[in-house]
């Protein structure tokens, strides 16, 4: 366990030694908030509230969804397609510790870098700018910390079911862009999935995406009654359980019929 806590580590502090892109990530991420909010409150016109939210929980949502994606998101499929293409993988495949629980733990090591730097400055600064609402609930942010947590393990599953697929497709950069952008639709980034018709909203009921964005953004905006949080956390373990059952099977199959380019 020691090795993979040193990976975190070891990922914390690159992630450090890069302050430049730490401060236009903030940037970047305020001006994405601030076009939405602005958006919204068109939208929202003289309305009090749609589909149960209103203009404050809606400016809340977006920004905890933004400030969330800073957490979750990583880019350990283009790493993976990378380094299969190069080779790197075959030193990896032989080192004394599991490839994908190495992968999985520098996503994590990014992902509390970004936690602590990134999203909780940047909330604070957002705060003071637009009407973000923050609830002081002790039980509210305890089920969104272990929700937000729950959704950095199903999207970097997927991240590494997509890196995977490069042992088999050799050249999967526009399976990286389509999985992006499939996420950022459905998992509630872009558009509440409440906002969604209702056969879309069936649907995606079955799809892991909303475990992502869309739950922990409405677990801290209450737009989630107890029960309705404790069932969206249920569902979101369910996936990381789920997800586990192909990583493994394309897993063994990659390393059965592994052919690396360039290597």
């Amino acid at each position: 366990m020691d090795k993979y806590l040193e990976m975190i580590r070891i990922r914390f502090l690159m992630m450090l030694a890069y302050r430049t892109n730490y401060y236009t990530g903030i940037l970047i991420y305020g001006i994405n908030i601030g076009a939405y909010y602005f958006l919204w409150s068109a939208i929202y016109g003289g309305k009090q509230h749609i589909v149960g939210l209103s203009v404050i929980q809606m400016t809340t949502y977006v920004a905890v969804s933004w400030m969330a994606r800073a957490f979750y998101f990583n880019n350990l499929d283009r790493e993976m397609a990378l380094e299969i293409m190069e080779g790197k993988v075959a030193i990896e495949l032989i080192r004394p510790y599991s490839y994908l629980g190495m992968k999985i733990m520098q996503g994590l090591g990014e992902g509390i870098f970004r936690l602590f730097f990134f999203s909780a400055p940047g909330l604070v600064i957002v705060s003071f700018v637009f009407p973000v609402k923050f609830t002081w609930d002790p039980g509210v942010w305890g089920l969104f910390a272990i929700s937000i947590l729950l959704s950095f393990f199903i999207n970097t599953e997927l991240n590494l079911l997509t890196g995977i697929t490069t042992f088999f497709l050799y050249n999967n950069a526009g399976l990286i862009r389509a999985k992006r952008v499939v996420i950022d639709l459905f998992s509630g980034l872009l558009l509440p999935i409440s906002f969604f018709p209702g056969w879309a909203q069936g649907v995606m009921k079955y799809l892991p995406f909303q475990g992502i964005s869309y739950i922990p953004s409405m677990i801290f905006t209450n737009g989630f009654s107890h029960q309705q949080a404790m069932n969206a956390l249920i569902q979101q373990l369910v996936w990381v359980i789920i997800l586990i059952l192909p990583i493994q099977f394309l897993w063994y199959l990659a390393k059965k019929q592994m052919i690396i380019q360039g290597g």
